[in-house]
């Protein structure tokens, strides 16, 4: 039986449906075909647990990501949140998830906000059409 070559694992703990993106193609462009990633969709509740326990902000975040090792990381994307925030920035919710996606992969990569990021995250979304 031959390996699976997939390196993602979605997950979707919220009761809605996932925009259909091209994840595993995006991930391997942001990090490579060997890094493997974890990616969980999340409600405020979890965010907030999250983002206050690892960031000291009390409050839900749209996304959380953790580097694990050098080769391998987590996405915690909340959809709720990602959801309000799309129609306040006029953007349909698939594209605007892309866009924090390869926010948080830019992250896993150990780049900081700046200018460099943003530029990392245009290559990537210009790839992909996001």
């Amino acid at each position: 039986m031959k390996k699976s070559e997939e390196t993602i694992n979605i997950k979707n703990q919220t009761k809605g449906k996932l925009p259909s993106l091209p994840f595993e193609n995006i991930k391997n462009k942001a990090l490579g075909k060997k890094y493997e990633l974890s990616l969980v969709f999340i409600g405020d509740k979890l965010s907030k647990r999250l983002n206050t326990q690892y960031r000291g902000k009390n409050s839900p975040t749209n996304i959380l990501s953790f580097p694990l090792s050098e080769d391998s990381g987590e996405i915690f994307i909340n959809y709720k949140l990602a959801e309000k925030q799309a129609k306040k920035y006029e953007r349909e919710f698939s594209d605007f998830i892309g866009f924090l996606f390869i926010h948080g992969l830019i992250h896993l990569k150990g780049f900081e906000h700046s200018s460099r990021m943003e530029e990392q995250e245009d290559k990537i979304r210009k790839f992909f059409n996001l």
